[in-house]
């Protein structure tokens, strides 16, 4: 992994010790972000204009966590991408740049994009205006290509990529027909939830599957018990939001 890093860190680092890193899926909530950066600070509401939440990452942790449903193809996860007219609430929160490579690590699937989110409030949306701190400029994990997950994380290895996704069947990481992983959709609607009306609403309204037309509000409405369904006390308390 360490070359992988050190590829996407290069001029990507904050100043004074410190990134600003966009949250829009599970990093919706604080516990989740915390697992992978236990000493973030300043983690607060935010809005980033000209992007959306897609569900087109067939993500290899699902298999590994045992949540992927393979029969029905619902194994994605959230990246986003640049959408003209969208905006996306989303939180922000800085992590001190000695533990941006574990950040890496765990994002390396994705592009790392540089935006410039704004506060708001998370009950109406509305930007704050003179607010104590500013994140200034921040990253968000935006969609990549099979071909630079390939010649990037794999290193243009077989073996590794066959390691890495093969071995679950896949041949893509970055796909349009796979539906969301139920359990890991449950556990970013419960944290944006909990972050205010406003911020729910945003998510289910701003997020669509990989058909870019089906929203995650209409996806639930058709499925019920993706909000409903019983799982193992384990996986439970690592996706409640």
């Amino acid at each position: 992994y360490e070359a992988v890093v050190s590829t996407q860190s290069t001029g990507l680092m904050a100043e004074e010790g410190w990134t600003s890193i966009v949250g829009f899926g599970s990093l919706l909530s604080e516990r989740s972000s915390r697992t992978t950066c236990p000493t973030l600070r300043n983690f607060r509401v935010a809005k980033v204009k000209g992007f959306r939440r897609v569900f087109g990452h067939a993500a290899p942790i699902f298999f590994e966590r045992g949540i992927a449903k393979i029969e029905t193809k619902e194994y994605s996860s959230l990246s986003t991408e640049e959408c003209e007219g969208e905006e996306l609430l989303v939180t922000i929160f800085q992590v001190p740049n000695t533990e941006m490579s574990d950040w890496y690590r765990r994002e390396e699937e994705f592009r790392i994009q540089k935006v410039r989110p704004v506060l708001v409030d998370p009950n109406t949306g509305a930007q704050i205006e003179h607010p104590d701190w500013t994140p200034g400029e921040s990253l968000i994990c935006c969609r990549s290509t099979n071909e630079d997950f390939f010649q990037t994380v794999c290193r243009g290895s077989s073996e590794i990529f066959y390691e890495r996704v093969g071995k679950y069947g896949l041949t893509h990481i970055w796909t349009d027909d796979i539906l969301p992983c139920r359990i890991y959709l449950r556990h970013c609607v419960l944290a944006a939830r909990k972050l205010g009306r406003c911020v729910e609403d945003n998510f289910l309204d701003h997020t669509y599957l990989s058909d870019r037309k089906t929203t995650v509000r209409d996806w639930i409405a058709r499925n019920p018990t993706i909000m409903t369904e019983d799982y193992p006390a384990p996986i439970l308390e690592r996706y409640s939001g």
